[in-house]
């Protein structure tokens, strides 16, 4: 099967995927020239994907997609595993991965699978369970001081060097493909159609740009009439693409959500873009709401999750009493009794508050 260039969205110059360039040279993001639809290698695969949808007891209008039942406990392995199976039929020496800590297991796990070297560099601050995931694996794992940002900046220094292939779930638009199957099985699950709106949770983007390729191929096979709403959701100490959205300042603050902490994501435009699409809208939740939503689903719900995965929830069951930018449309997609949340990380990743 031929690999499909990876196309520059800034100047539109073409590269082919084996030559590892992670960024053109003109600062533009990549993009995967035409439709494809990623394979996985057979050794590779753990048999991600197909996780189950539930009706909610507490949000009668919601059902959750248990992402957190994927072999690394995240959605992360969809795009993990074609990274991995990619990095596989190349041959390259080595990996290098920076993340806040879900894609960083994922990555450890796949590529240890796959027999590629891999080095993952996490924020120092990440929670102890996901970098014991991490060393489990076998992946070298570096603790870098300071932000997300920081480590994202450490690691694509390693992935200018010679060889390594930098398998960035931001960078590499591959990874984004493979995400992309949960917007199919959303689909395939609701009886083959699309359901009136989305929840997601938003830090870099990956899981609504997954969201929004897949519901797009499906309207353009003719296989659905329009795409759902997305809503993403960010939390209000970390709020860059509410800002703009909005045109809001939100105070910077930590965060229990710390899959979602990204101050700057790359493909901020690219996110917007894709929200106002859909049709949908970018709102914020407190703290506070992710904590009690968090104990809620565990308690009422029966399902344990970590803070980043109560995000979505804490929006929804908030939206009848907030009146700000957004709301509006989160409420009434919630009175239609058609909104789909993900549940994109297990309970066990972050066993604290």
């Amino acid at each position: 099967m031929t690999l499909p260039p990876l196309v520059c969205r800034s100047c539109g110059r073409e590269f082919d995927v084996a030559d590892l360039v992670w960024r053109c040279p003109c600062g533009g993001l990549f993009d995967v020239g035409g439709r494809w639809q990623p394979m996985v290698d057979e050794s590779v695969t753990l048999g991600e994907g197909n996780t189950p949808m539930v009706r909610s007891q507490t949000l009668p209008a919601v059902r959750f997609k248990l992402e957190f039942f994927s072999p690394t406990l995240s959605f992360k392995d969809r795009g993990a595993v074609v990274l991995a199976s990619l990095a596989a039929r190349l041959g390259v020496g080595g990996a290098v991965v920076d993340s806040s800590g879900n894609a960083g297991t994922a990555a450890a796990a796949y590529f240890a699978r796959a027999g590629v070297a891999c080095q993952v560099l996490v924020p120092a601050s990440t929670s102890p369970e996901k970098l014991a995931q991490i060393r489990a694996h076998g992946a070298e794992l570096t603790l870098v001081p300071g932000s997300r940002a920081a480590a994202a900046d450490a690691a694509a220094e390693i992935a200018d060097r010679p060889g390594i292939f930098y398998a960035s779930h931001v960078y590499h638009p591959y990874f984004m493909h493979g995400v992309k199957t949960y917007g199919y099985e959303i689909w395939r699950q609701n009886g083959e159609r699309l359901p009136s709106a989305v929840m997601v949770p938003v830090g870099n983007g990956t899981l609504l740009l997954g969201c929004y390729l897949a519901f797009n191929e499906l309207v353009a096979a003719g296989l659905a009439d329009r795409i759902p709403a997305l809503l993403a959701v960010q939390t209000a100490g970390c709020a860059p693409l509410a800002s703009a959205w909005q045109g809001t300042d939100y105070p910077s603050a930590p965060t229990v959500a710390e899959g979602i902490a990204i101050a700057a994501p790359p493909r901020a435009e690219e996110i917007l873009s894709a929200v106002r699409a859909s049709g949908g809208t970018i709102v914020t939740v407190d703290d506070d709401a992710v904590v009690a939503g968090r104990h809620t689903l565990a308690q009422d719900e029966g399902l344990f999750v970590e803070p980043t995965a109560a995000v979505c929830y804490a929006a929804a069951a908030g939206a009848a009493h907030r009146t700000g930018p957004g709301w509006q449309l989160v409420t009434a997609s919630l009175a239609n009794g058609d909104v789909v949340v993900p549940l994109c990380g297990a309970g066990l990743k972050h066993p604290d508050d």
